[in-house]
């Protein structure tokens, strides 16, 4: 039988790798085409910048929170009396009505949390995904400005 073995620098530096290019895609270089000033060239960022925000709604220096959805509770969702219902039934072909009665409401609840968490996981994915959407609104609405004032944008 083999055994992996996980050396701790290649994990510190795929974990170096991961967060440098998180930061990398969040950063913009300007670069003047036609000469431009330093003074001229803030000034056109901070212009793109605001007009990028207004047209995307996002704001890298203040993001959107992305609120983070609560899986539903099971209680008042007759879940567990359904389950009961059908356990019970079920039960009572095999001879223990009661028996199956609970473990079909532990099965029914079990089965509404299970629905539940996805239901949360998946409005939690569609909040990161709007919020993801927004921050690449905003770049490349800030690049064609500055692209347009005559800048190379990296």
């Amino acid at each position: 039988m083999t055994t992996l073995r996980v050396r701790p620098r290649i994990v510190a530096a795929l974990a170096v790798a991961v967060a440098s290019a998180s930061v990398a895609d969040a950063q913009q270089y300007v670069y003047p085409e036609h000469g431009q000033s330093h003074a001229k060239q803030h000034k056109d960022e901070v212009h793109c910048s605001n007009w990028a925000k207004s047209q995307s709604g996002y704001d890298p220096a203040n993001p959107p929170v992305v609120a983070k959805a609560e899986p539903a509770p099971v209680t008042g969702s007759n879940a567990r009396v359904r389950g009961a219902a059908g356990g019970a039934i079920g039960g009572a072909i095999m001879g223990n009505a009661a028996a199956g009665a609970a473990v079909g409401a532990v099965a029914g609840g079990l089965v509404r949390r299970v629905r539940n968490n996805n239901a949360a996981e998946a409005q939690n994915q569609a909040n990161a995904q709007r919020v993801a959407n927004m921050k690449s609104s905003y770049y490349r609405a800030r690049s064609a400005c500055l692209t347009g004032r005559g800048y190379s944008v990296k």
